[in-house]
């Protein structure tokens, strides 16, 4: 299985990482081992110095897909759930400096906290929610999905063109405003539609 993401999906977002606004879907892959699961702490890595979270819906893909059309889009999907993208923004800073690839920033063991995923059927409107995320007990990010650049059947239709779909695979689709460092100690609590989906510390 592969994670595919979405970045610069939120207006916000883009504007405070200082970059311009996408004409289309900014995508990039985490590998499976990148998976953190079942709110496991999540330990900072020795090469570097400044660890972001970045708290994003995730969806799961249900079966095989390949140039999918939008309007079926949506009907390859069997699960929702919450995530955090980890990023090592100094290493891939130092890696845009140099007109280089930055994977090893994005795509490091345990680089993508998921949470348990919940069929889609428990929520209202599994496409249209809201999603929070807490640092310390503070309000950090909080977002709709509704707001994002480019809606998720846009995106499936998009990255299906470049990455065929397998059953199993997981969707990021972004992170809203607020994104920022983290340390050792810190308690991240992650909402969705209001339940409590993660909930897990850094060391």
């Amino acid at each position: 299985m592969k994670i595919i993401c979405v970045g610069r999906n939120y207006a916000q977002h883009a504007r405070e990482m200082n970059a311009p606004l996408p004409q289309e879907p900014v995508l990039f892959i985490k590998p499976d081992n990148a998976l953190l699961r079942e709110n496991t702490d999540f330990y900072i890595p020795d090469w570097t110095q400044e660890v972001h979270y970045e708290c994003e819906v995730f969806y799961r893909i249900g079966r095989k897909g390949k140039y999918i059309d939008p309007k079926y889009a949506l009907g390859y999907v069997d699960g929702i759930g919450l995530g955090i993208d980890f990023t090592a923004r100094d290493v891939q800073q130092r890696c845009k400096e140099q007109g280089l690839p930055w994977e090893i920033a994005k795509g490091f063991d345990h680089s993508a906290a998921v949470s348990t995923i919940l069929p889609l059927s428990e929520l209202a409107d599994p496409f249209k929610v809201q999603f929070e995320l807490y640092l310390n007990g503070e309000l950090r990010q909080r977002a709709h999905t509704q707001e994002m650049i480019f809606p998720l059947e846009s995106v499936m239709a998009y990255s299906s063109r470049y990455f065929s779909f397998k059953a199993g695979d997981y969707l990021f689709t972004g992170t809203p405003a607020g994104v920022g460092p983290v340390k050792a100690g810190d308690h991240l609590q992650g909402y969705l539609e209001g339940r409590l989906m993660l909930d897990f510390h850094i060391r």
